[in-house]
């Protein structure tokens, strides 16, 4: 990391990353100007340690819902997602079903393998880091390193986050679940909805398009209704259903209005071409018209030939 990298645009413009998809974080490259490593270090060390902190909330969640402190230790090492641990014990702790909670977190945690698609054409890291580095792949990390300008910059964001969160986590989950008898009832205190706060707080500003808005708000709609009828875990595996509900219903919509233009285009072809069958008729009787006039000009000449013939032999 010590060599400045950078990107070279097809447009030929080097030193900014690729653009991102529509709707990514970010302006567009060639809008990006280059950051100093200063600033995106102290960007990375506020996401790492507001955000690490919050682990002291999943160790007094996960002890307060049966979980030993090993349990409680070992999950957030290897798991590394609060989202998705904090799913995964709030289920257990409902009394739900231990498959049906492993599956409600593993769908939550099933995101990071897309941010990892987008984060390995902007890191670029050599393959021996790569499983490494890909323990690291969660929602801060990636909303550090995919503003960044150069490939430089993503690398120490990512890195720098990472490893921030990924110390901090752990040390105050251990923190959290050794403290977690000395708080006495956990769920008075709210803990649990420490981490989930975190994640809409940094979700929210990259819902920026109206599908996006959308697709979210129905899918905490749908969580919520489903949440006191069904059981715990499954309400959140169904809540997924809102994003092919929502380009269901964009498909329709523009079905919808492409069908009306295209009958409004059926109905002036139609208007049109009776219009030109009417001109043809007119066309057609005024030919008619026309060799009748002809025909009846030559049976005149005929007659008057015939006449003069008969008065010549008269005479």
């Amino acid at each position: 990391m010590a060599e400045q990298t950078t990107f070279t645009e097809s447009t030929g413009t080097p030193g900014a990353l690729p653009a991102g998809p529509p709707g990514g974080p970010g302006p567009a490259a060639e809008e990006r100007p280059d950051k100093p490593d200063a600033a995106v270090v102290r960007d990375a060390l506020g996401v790492g340690v507001a955000v690490g902190l919050s682990g002291f909330a999943f160790g007094v969640t996960s002890a307060g819902s049966g979980l030993s402190l090993l349990q409680t230790c070992v999950l957030s090492l290897l798991v590394f997602t609060g989202a998705s641990q904090f799913a995964l014990v709030g289920a257990l702790a409902a009394g739900g079903n231990p498959y049906t909670a492993a599956a409600g977190a593993f769908f939550l945690g099933i995101r990071n393998a897309f941010y990892g698609l987008r984060l390995s054409q902007l890191l670029d890291l050599p393959r021996a880091v790569r499983p490494f580095a890909a323990h690291w792949v969660i929602d801060e990390s990636t909303a550090v390193t995919l503003p960044q300008p150069t490939r430089r910059a993503a690398r120490i964001g990512f890195t720098v986050t990472g490893l921030t969160l990924y110390v901090l986590w752990n040390l105050t989950t251990l923190v959290g679940a050794l403290g977690a008898e000395a708080l006495g009832d956990t769920d008075a205190w709210g803990l649990d909805a420490a981490s989930p706060a975190v994640f809409l707080a940094l979700l929210a500003p990259m819902l920026r398009s109206t599908v996006e808005r959308v697709t979210a708000a129905l899918a905490v709609v749908l969580a919520l209704t489903l949440l006191p009828v069904l059981p715990a875990g499954v309400p959140v595996l169904l809540s997924a259903l809102a994003a092919p509900v929502v380009l269901f219903l964009m498909g329709r919509a523009k079905g919808s209005s492409g069908g009306a233009g295209g009958g409004g285009d059926q109905g002036r072809g139609d208007s049109g071409g009776h219009g030109n069958r009417e001109s043809r008729g007119a066309d057609d009787d005024r030919e008619d018209y026309g060799a009748d006039e002809d025909r009846r000009t030559d049976e005149d000449r005929g007659n008057v030939a015939e006449w003069k013939k008969r008065g010549e032999r008269s005479v």
